[in-house]
């Protein structure tokens, strides 16, 4: 096995002045002290498309009528004294309507023969748009099916997609469609509406085998797809269970947020391509657990990640997906997300880290690569018990790990809903830093690091590596025992000690 001594034949350049005046000491540990299986993952084979067919039921009659969009609470969202129904009125050049569907399965085929052409017009074979916001009630299911060559959502005349039911979208394709330009309404603005997808409490969405496009601008809960609990006082109101659904299969391009939830459970996006989205390409959210986001391709985000889960997103799985070149990290994990599952991922050539931990304590990190990334490999920050085992950093701008504790400035968190402690712990075994250009790792204040059998290799310059934080300074008696002794090592600050 190759092991740090390889780096002792190379010219060694060691920094590691301390950021404060915290005294350090390093112990030895039993390696098997360490020793963690590999976490098991959940199995994705009960997620298919014959699977979510077989959820659908039999037809089923219902009613579709044409209302107005006042006094309907699925829509109070998007009719409230924040100005919003302005933008409906204006666009459909009359008092808001919307078509509402009550109890019973329908297709696009049954929306163009039961409603005015101006409304949804069936445009050639299988191609059909929709020029007023579609209501999929608490009763009712959609199912947008092979028969679907597209279902355009009309930008010019503000339609939109709210299912309050079930959704079922398969074998289809569903755009935001810029009528006078003939064309897909293309991401010009945030504040410029585009179509969008939203699933409120209580409801099931199924998509397979699809392909979206141009969905979502920056209104609350606009944002493209998007799978949302309702707000607390609807909440209270109407007492919905959490929304759910699968998304699998499926291509996604030029969305606000390729994905995004809110208070969902037991979602699963599996095996879909995610690319060139504005702002995330997956970013589940707030209070949201159990999900699976696993085989996934995500590339080319323009503002910020590829995948991202924030606030309190708990006991999920994140494995196999691709986030490569997204102009910030390629994944995140943020603001009180634990006990999540960071498993084989390859995280390349993202325009910040290729793994970023901020405030987000007891999670597992397995397997993963992050290489040609512009800042860290892997990056920890304030977070406790993160767990990195056999990953690999390759050639970053910066340290292949970081891990840091430290003060956030001020206005930077809302600590009434976003507290957090400045405190760092990790356990670093196996793996490999190689090439990283700010050296292979740096911790700095930390709690306690424990490190056994991890492979450290130089950047390529004529120094050799640079070492940085408590390792640094402590680089000879970690080298004694991680090289010559063959045991763990264990960092912790000296007034830890006994004695």
């Amino acid at each position: 096995m190759k092991t740090v001594l390889a780096m002792l034949c190379l010219s060694m350049f060691v920094s590691g002045v301390l950021a404060n005046k915290q005294r350090y000491v390093v112990e030895a540990a039993d390696s098997h002290a360490l020793a963690l299986a590999k976490p098991e993952l959940p199995s994705l084979a009960p997620y298919t498309r014959a699977a979510i067919l077989k959820k659908l039921g039999p037809p089923r009659a219902g009613s579709v009528s044409v209302e107005r969009m006042t006094g309907l609470a699925e829509l109070d969202e998007f009719t409230g004294g924040d100005g919003r129904l302005a933008i409906w009125a204006a666009r459909q050049a009359q008092l808001p309507l919307v078509i509402v569907l009550r109890k019973g399965l329908f297709t696009p085929q049954d929306l163009a023969q039961r409603l005015d052409p101006a409304h949804f017009e069936r445009r050639g074979a299988g191609v059909y748009i929709a020029r007023l916001p579609i209501l999929v009630g608490h009763d009712a299911t959609l199912h947008i099916n092979q028969k679907t060559r597209a279902l355009r959502l009309s930008e010019d005349s503000g339609a939109f997609l709210i299912n309050d039911g079930r959704l079922f979208i398969t074998d289809s394709q569903v755009l935001g469609w810029r009528e006078s330009a003939g064309a897909p309404a293309s991401f010009r603005g945030e504040s410029d509406f585009r179509p969008f997808i939203l699933s409120w409490g209580g409801t099931e969405t199924y998509i397979a085998n699809s392909r979206f496009r141009s969905l979502g601008y920056s209104e609350s809960k606009s944002y493209g797809i998007s799978i949302s609990q309702y707000t607390p006082d609807m909440r209270k109101r109407i007492q919905r269970r959490e929304p759910t659904g699968w998304i699998i299969n499926s291509h996604f391009e030029d969305l606000w947020f390729g994905f995004y939830c809110y208070e969902a459970n037991d979602v699963v996006i599996v095996g879909n391509e995610y690319r060139n989205n504005i702002v995330y390409g997956i970013d589940p959210h707030d209070w949201s657990e159990r999900l699976i986001i696993a085989n996934n391709k995500v590339s080319g985000t323009r503002q910020k990640h590829g995948i991202i889960i924030s606030r309190e997103v708990n006991n999920s799985w994140l494995f196999g997906n691709s986030s490569t070149e997204n102009a910030l990290s390629g994944m995140v994990l943020d603001r009180q997300s634990a006990h999540n599952v960071v498993a084989d991922n390859e995280l390349l050539n993202n325009g910040s880290d290729g793994l970023t931990v901020y405030e987000s304590s007891d999670n597992i990190i397995w397997g993963n690569t992050s290489a040609g990334n512009q800042a860290h490999g892997f990056r920890v920050r304030n977070s406790a018990g993160v767990r990195l085992y056999n990953n690999i950093a390759i050639n970053n701008r910066y340290t292949g790990i970081s891990g840091d504790a430290s003060r956030l400035p001020p206005g930077e968190r809302d600590l009434t809903l976003d507290p957090y402690d400045v405190t760092l712990s990790m356990v670093v075994v196996g793996g490999r830093l190689v090439h990283n250009g700010g050296g292979p790792i740096d911790i700095v204040r930390p709690d306690s690091v424990k490190l056994a059998d991890v492979e450290l290799r130089a950047p390529a310059n004529e120094r050799g590596f640079e070492i940085k934080g408590v390792l640094g300074e402590h680089m000879h008696e970690v080298l004694d025992l991680m090289v010559r002794q063959k045991r763990a090592v264990v960092i912790r600050p000296s007034d830890q000690v006994e004695g």
